[in-house]
């Protein structure tokens, strides 16, 4: 018997509007502390003369704002994946707040400095924010969210300086920072209301000393960067901070390493993913500033010079202005490349793209049209590169490890802009013009810089290159060296199964367990990740399995702890271990771990079915996972024990249709589901007063079959929904029945009125 259904959009429609506001609001944030480093530009020249400050001096303006976020935004990764990334948000605005206020404030250069380095805390907003997205948002929407909150680094940038020069030009210079405060307030209000707090904690204590040694190896490398140029590339003093820098870094690299809770997990840090992907992103960070840095000068130089364009600040601004609404644009298009061809890809796509369009300006540089056209396509290549990086960090690293990664990953950025400045610095000051008897940078130098900035995208496409396509986060690092094997008089170990308790062997040197990560057909899992944790959730050993799936690992003493297996392809397992005495080893049985995607289409057309509700059951009937379709009918559904489930999916203009899928082992079974049209009924009863209420009609089918049945309101009204094409009777009783046939085809809602009478005496 069919029945009209019920829509099924409590759960699946309240969802995305939710989901949008919260990345509207990150994203927001992300573009505000952008602007912020960008709004002081206009008046650096100016400087001097506003804060009475000698030129030299006046430069610590800006430079306190670099050295600041370099320190704060690995700082605020940590104490966000420790405390809370929200908390960490929202004092990261307020810092921004704070700093602005400050600045405004301000007539001299101490209190400047103050308010620019408070504002430069503020820079962890970005990788917080989507530390926040990947515990919040739903798989499907993840890889669009974090591309258009990392590419809001750029956007921001590339819109604060027409918005800054504009307000320059107008006003006093003090409300520069005031628009910069009333925004951070605006931001830190929206992230209070609307974003939730993720729940994702690793707990622990914060390593301060590691964080005093990080800020002060990155403060010397940073410093020596920047200010080289000015002091002397050969001087005592910059080769003495980098110097310092190198040994620092050294020192705080072998703390960190020894130390159980470290600000930086370098060994985290070490996998192949994450070093090359940050190494990458120093390159890409360089390409970034580099264009920054040239077009400004190019556009505002006379056009006397016979290279210059002769435009103001405003106009200089608004040329870049292109370049950040180029990268929102390339944000989804970014995500949708990830995920169809893989983050490397899109990394990779980015950077032929970067080094196009930086080769192109070498030619093109002789009309605003020309350097629009050419920022525009550094600026798309940016957005594409800027929109992988996150996906690739959080492809390698553990949920509660991720606003930590991503912050290292945006200080990579940070320290290839710095050296960009310094380098494209040193070769400006080297070729120059005489021009009116002052000394300007000459064409050439523009280009030198502009093909160093193409080299530069060259180098991280060739960084990219040795990203792996796949290599899970759990499996890609061992905090214990490689595993040692078994011995050959080794006894056979016993495999255990989740959640049941094993014994091993307790010695001198604490406890050794040992055993071999076998899949369900009994070969062993090459490269699967064995951890040991203590019951309070404390790290205490970890280790990657060799090529036959052995591993070794060692736990402090007797007790019970957790011992969790993890491999790709595989459902991780969880298994809790009470030492005592004797020489036990233990294996770890892991099952696969499948996936389902599919495509849901209409039968009638083909045309994809978009906003399906797709429900994943299991044999029992137990909902394992509910999904909707997006806008060209996909769905996927990750994480599934392989084995038969049944898909479920229904549509308001379609008839349900369930199916029995049976999920491999490994990677992600497709199937495509075709919807056929629900044909809708409906019409009213009436008598010879008017509608009649209480009716009962009755729709049969042509062998006779009573399809569904109905009582009318008080309208008289009835409906049936979601009805196979034919021929059908509607009969309707309550005065003398009366009984007549509709003919119903496709997905049209026939309109059927029945008129019912008393008989005639």
């Amino acid at each position: 018997m069919s029945h009209a259904q019920p829509r099924p959009e409590a759960a699946g429609e309240s969802a995305p509007p939710r989901t949008q506001t919260v990345v509207a609001v990150l994203a927001f944030g992300g573009i505000v502390v952008s602007l912020m480093q960008t709004l002081v530009i206009p008046i650096v020249p100016e400087l001097p003369k506003l804060l009475d400050a000698a030129a030299s001096d006046a430069v610590w303006a800006v430079t306190a704002t670099l050295l600041a976020a370099a320190v704060a935004t690995p700082v605020m990764g940590r104490l966000g994946d420790m405390y809370g990334k929200r908390l960490m948000l929202l004092t990261s605005l307020l810092m921004l707040v704070a700093g602005s206020v400050t600045a405004a404030l301000s007539d001299t250069l101490v209190p400047m400095i103050v308010g620019r380095a408070l504002q430069g805390l503020a820079s962890g907003v970005i990788p917080l924010g989507i530390s926040i997205m990947r515990d919040e948002l739903p798989a499907e929407r993840l890889g669009s969210a974090t591309a258009l909150m990392s590419a809001s680094l750029g956007v921001g940038g590339a819109l604060g300086l027409p918005a800054a020069a504009l307000i320059a030009d107008h006003f006093d210079w003090h409300v520069l920072f005031w628009t910069s405060a009333a925004l951070g307030v605006v931001a830190a209000v929206l992230v209070l209301v609307l974003v939730p707090e993720s729940k994702v904690r690793t707990g622990g204590r914060f390593d301060l000393i590691g964080a005093l040694g990080m800020a002060t190896g990155l403060v010397c490398l940073l410093l020596g960067i920047s200010k080289g140029a000015d002091w002397g590339w050969h001087s005592g003093t910059t080769l003495g901070l980098f110097g310092a820098a190198v040994v620092t870094l050294l020192a705080w690299g072998c703390y960190e390493l020894r130390t159980r809770q470290p600000l930086v997990d370098l060994r985290t840090t070490a996998r192949r993913q994450v070093l090359v992907t940050n190494l990458a992103s120093i390159a890409f960070g360089f390409s970034m500033f580099a264009m920054s840095l040239v077009l400004p000068q190019l556009l505002q130089l006379p056009e006397a010079t016979g290279y210059g364009l002769g435009k103001s600040l405003l106009d200089a601004g608004l040329v870049m202005a292109p370049t950040g609404l180029v990268m929102m644009a390339t944000a989804p298009v970014s995500a949708l490349v990830s995920r169809n061809f893989g983050p490397k890809t899109t990394l990779m796509c980015g950077a032929v793209i970067v080094a196009a369009g930086y080769g192109l300006s070498i030619v093109l540089m002789d009309a605003v049209w020309q350097l629009v056209l050419v920022s525009c396509i550094v600026g798309a290549g940016i957005g594409f590169a800027y929109g992988a990086m996150p996906a690739l960090i959080m492809g390698a690293v553990d949920p509660h490890e991720t606003a930590a990664a991503n912050s290292l990953n945006t200080l990579m950025r940070s320290i290839g802009t710095s050296t960009a400045s310094a380098v494209a610095g040193v070769i400006l000051a080297q070729m120059t013009n005489v021009f009116g008897g002052v000394t300007v940078p000459s064409e050439n130098g523009f280009k030198v810089v502009m093909a160093v900035g193409s080299g530069a995208a060259v180098l991280a496409l060739l960084v990219a290159a040795f990203i792996p396509r796949r290599e899970p986060a759990a499996a890609a690092g061992s905090a214990d060296g490689a595993p040692a094997s078994l011995p050959a008089s080794a006894p056979e170990p016993p495999v255990g199964a989740g959640g049941s308790a094993v014994t091993a062997g307790l010695t001198d040197d604490g406890v050794q367990v040992r055993g071999q990560v076998r899949a369900a057909d009994g070969t062993g899992v090459g490269r699967a990740a064995v951890t040991l944790i203590s019951l309070g959730g404390r790290q205490l050993g970890r280790a990657v399995a060799d090529a036959e799936g052995r591993y070794a690992v060692t736990a402090p003493g007797e007790g019970t702890y957790v011992l969790i297996a993890a491999a790709d392809g595989c459902r991780p397992q969880a298994t809790a271990l009470v030492v005592s005495t004797g020489p036990v080893a233990y294996d770890v049985l892991l099952d696969g771990a499948g996936g389902l995607a599919g495509l849901v289409r209409a039968a009638d057309g083909g045309e994809p079915v978009a906003g399906a509700v797709v429900v994943v059951t299991d044999v029992r009937g137990d909902v394992l996972a509910t999904r909707q379709t997006d806008g060209v009918g996909e769905f996927s559904v990750g994480e599934l024990v392989p084995g038969p489930v049944t898909l479920a999916v229904s549509s308001p203009k379609h008839r349900p249709l369930a199916v029995a899928v049976e999920i491999a082992g490994t990677g992600a079974t497709r199937v495509e589901i075709e919807l056929r049209p629900g044909a809708h009924v409906r019409g009213a009863v009436r008598g010879g007063a008017g509608p009649l209420g209480d009716a009962r009609v009755t729709l049969v089918d042509v062998a006779g079959n009573v399809v569904a049945a109905t009582t009318t309101g008080d309208d008289g009204a009835y409906a049936f929904s979601d009805l196979d094409t034919g021929p059908y009777t509607v009969i309707a009783t309550g005065y003398a029945p009366r009984a007549a046939g509709v003919l119903v085809s496709g997905a049209d809602i026939h309109d059927h009125d029945i008129e019912l009478a008393h008989p005639e005496a």
